[in-house]
């Protein structure tokens, strides 16, 4: 069961700037290695063309998936392994109801030992697990901002790692 009993707390979120795609790739491999084996829900917030696409193949990169990994705009989800575990990306940008989530057969997202990364969870509100980390990803001049808010014990220990 993930612990949502921990509110996001200003201090405790982190802030990096990202001035290209490069650096949202990188910042992606990072937190791949902070990660250390557990499962974990991550919901990207941002715009079209923020970075969560890039973040989420960079990061699921680093975690050893060796297949092409896809957007999954269309699909509305693609399932991987990553380091003997089970990794999902969603794109719910297509959805317009939550209930329509029933037909994806989502139960598997529940599993506390995947990696559950969801670009657009809002569309999504009331059908999905908790997150553990919230990252929102907007425009600053020329580059990206990522703010990273830990919102279970288990979110607080992986940005710990972080640094």
């Amino acid at each position: 069961m993930i612990d949502t009993s921990m509110e996001t707390r200003p201090d405790a979120a982190c802030r990096r700037e990202l001035v290209d795609e490069a650096a949202t790739a990188a910042l992606g491999r990072q937190f791949a290695d902070a990660l250390q084996g557990g499962g974990l829900v991550v919901y990207l917030h941002g715009e079209l063309g923020a970075g969560k696409t890039s973040f989420a193949r960079a990061l699921l990169g680093a975690l050893g998936v060796g297949e092409r990994i896809k957007s999954p705009t269309y699909s509305l989800v693609e399932g991987y392994q990553a380091e003997a575990r089970a990794a999902w990306h969603l794109d719910l940008y297509r959805i317009a109801d939550p209930g329509e989530l029933e037909w994806l057969g989502l139960d598997a997202l529940a599993d506390p030992t995947a990696l559950v990364l969801v670009e657009w969870p809002e569309r999504g509100r009331g059908a999905l697990p908790a997150p553990d980390v919230r990252i929102d990803l907007a425009y600053a001049g020329t580059g990206r901002q990522a703010v990273l808010h830990p919102l279970t014990a288990r979110g607080q220990h992986v940005l710990a790692r972080l640094g």
